[in-house]
């Protein structure tokens, strides 16, 4: 049997490294720190050995492919493939940036739905029997998706939606931003929002095709939201800590062996959410 082993991407700080402390501290494996700059995932790891936390780090920029591929072939000859994955890296633009709207739908986009389908691509097909697969989404997911037209929430709540047509929509709703048309499209003003409204339908999906293709291997995946936590990207005037950010995405993460729920949910305080 190989070791047991857990993966964090963009982990080397705010919710993503509050997700590895806990899992150093309840998960019976060797736990990730994953972050795109070496340095500072390696400060990550010192500061958490200096909590008497023992965590390994690995380089991953999931926006580079080659990157994604080289940890994907890392794990399954180390590991055998992993046990616990959790997509936390991310991006968001502040309020008061003056970047235009087209810029910000395509470089979101780009980060928080393509990069992160990358990563789940290539790693779906390495998560071991029992697995745990948690996508950081966001309550700004179902906020944008009601402020979407009445035929795009029919689609994003598709039993039937396709991973080729959300990709569509996604890039549908990249390209109508930059022509200035997304409103009359039937898409809010929120590339933050769309991008997570995109993860967690792609949660649904995926977790519908593992139930269909490895209905055997008990693998659960599911997108939560952290609730609104004091990080970088969401300021110093949110009422949670980054650890108690990782409450729901670490619960989801050690769902004990043998439970059935809840998978291809949106979960949010340990709870699941109407989408």
């Amino acid at each position: 049997m190989s070791a047991r082993v857990a993966l964090v991407t963009g982990s080397n700080k705010g919710i993503g490294l509050a997700i590895v402390r806990a899992l150093c501290k309840q998960f019976q494996g060797d736990v990730y720190l994953a972050a795109r700059d070496v340095g500072r995932g390696q400060e990550a790891v010192a500061s958490l050995a200096s909590e008497g936390l023992t965590a390994l780090f690995h380089q991953l920029d999931i926006n580079d492919l080659n990157s994604i591929t080289t940890a994907a072939a890392y794990f399954k000859d180390k590991y055998g493939g992993v046990d616990v994955l959790v997509n936390n890296a991310a991006i968001a633009f502040k309020v008061a940036d003056t970047a235009p709207f087209a810029v910000q739908a395509e470089v979101t986009l780009k980060t928080n739905f393509f990069a992160t389908r990358d990563m789940l691509t290539h790693f779906l097909p390495i998560i071991k029997a029992g697995g745990r697969v948690v996508n950081i989404s966001s309550i700004a997911g179902s906020g944008a998706l009601k402020q979407c037209s009445a035929a795009l929430q029919e689609r994003f709540r598709s039993e039937n939606i396709t991973e080729e047509e959300l990709v569509g929509l996604m890039q549908c709703f990249v390209e109508e931003a930059k022509k200035g048309e997304h409103k009359q499209g039937g898409w809010p003003e929120t590339a933050y929002g769309i991008s997570k409204t995109g993860l967690t339908t792609l949660s649904m999906i995926l977790a519908r095709r593992l139930s269909k293709e490895r209905p055997n291997d008990g693998i659960l995946l599911n997108a939560c939201c952290p609730g609104w936590v004091r990080t970088d990207m969401a300021g110093p005037k949110a009422p949670k800590s980054p650890d108690e950010g990782a409450v729901t995405p670490v619960y989801l993460a050690l769902l004990p062996p043998g439970a059935t729920e809840p998978h291809g949910k949106f979960v949010s305080e340990k709870e699941v959410q109407p989408w």
